[in-house]
């Protein structure tokens, strides 16, 4: 793990990122018995090029997703909590612990499950971040693959004694993130201020920008005050964000940067499945219905964590 003390003076640019909108992440469920804060992939915001949804998960004893398909796009999974054991048809499985992400890339289709591995003994959830992202055309039908990240190979940027920067992918002051987790290129910044701290965050020029808190409030611009669960979309225009935290503020701030760069493409989604046109999704239904064109290992498939999850749940009505 990289780590580097700089001033956080000394990334200046000007004119920052203008705020767009703020949209507050509203509770609902998603999966089987899973909570979710979603942020991206509602009424107020659908997509927003090339991410397509972002929610911040919640998951308590009996709660996941179950064996469940994807085509067409990648999804990052971050976890801040607890942790959680995926499973897929083409017999990959593994583990991701508190600070890890997994970047699963679905391409011409993949057939998962995604289960909470352990629940914490005071009952507390297991919490993360899934982002979907949509793949270029170019990628649509690569095979399936994943990418490991450990929360050990994660470099972190000090700019001030009161900022810490976990640069999982991209750059700031001065850290390079880890090369060649995702296909579609992609900005992840985890930022936890402390009261009186600041960064000036430079973002890539023309790619669509937006900060999601996560506790605490931030104050961005030296202007707007956003409290947590909420997404801050950012203009195009500008160089990068100023981000504060008010010396009188009694929390801690944590939020995430997300930065990406928009394909010219159209994008037509149904559920898990992202394609270019209606009758790609048409045909992505009947090559997942009847087993073909990447979907030929989902025949007899089941997942052992998928089986697990539902042998708990009956266990757990009975008692």
């Amino acid at each position: 793990m990289t780590t580097r003390n700089m001033s956080s003076t000394e990334q200046v640019f000007n004119p920052p990122r203008s705020i767009t909108k703020v949209i507050p992440a509203i509770e609902q469920s998603e999966g089987d018995g899973a909570r979710v804060r979603r942020s991206i992939g509602t009424h107020q915001l659908r997509r927003f090029p090339p991410f397509l949804m972002l929610d911040h998960f919640f998951l308590t004893d009996g709660a996941g997703f179950p064996d469940h398909p994807h085509r067409g796009q990648e999804t990052i999974t971050y976890q801040l909590s607890g942790a959680t054991n995926h499973e897929d048809f083409t017999g990959s499985a593994g583990t991701i612990q508190a600070g890890d992400l997994q970047f699963m890339t679905a391409g011409r289709g993949i057939v998962h499950a995604e289960i909470p591995a352990t629940q914490p003994l005071d009952g507390a959830a297991n919490v993360g971040l899934q982002l979907w992202v949509d793949l270029p055309a170019r990628l649509k039908n690569c095979e399936p693959r994943y990418r490991d990240l450990r929360s050990t190979e994660i470099p972190i940027a000090h700019p001030s004694d009161k900022v810490d920067i976990k640069v999982i992918s991209g750059q700031s002051y001065g850290i390079d993130s880890v090369k060649d987790l995702a296909y579609t290129p992609v900005w992840l910044l985890h930022v936890n201020m402390r009261p009186g701290g600041e960064i000036s965050q430079p973002l890539p020029k023309n790619w669509n920008a937006f900060i999601y808190t996560m506790a605490g409030n931030i104050t961005l611009n030296n202007s707007r005050r956003v409290e947590k669960f909420n997404n801050v979309v950012l203009s195009r225009e500008g160089s990068g964000i100023n981000v504060s935290v008010d010396p009188s503020e009694t929390e801690t701030a944590d939020f995430v940067i997300l930065a990406g760069e928009p394909a010219d493409q159209p994008i037509v989604q149904y559920g898990p499945f992202v394609q270019l046109t209606e009758r790609d999704i048409h045909k992505t239904f009947e090559d997942y219905q009847e087993y073909k064109n990447g979907f030929e290992r989902l025949k007899g498939w089941e997942s052992k964590i998928g089986k697990e999850f539902y042998l708990r749940r009956r266990h757990s009505f009975r008692v």
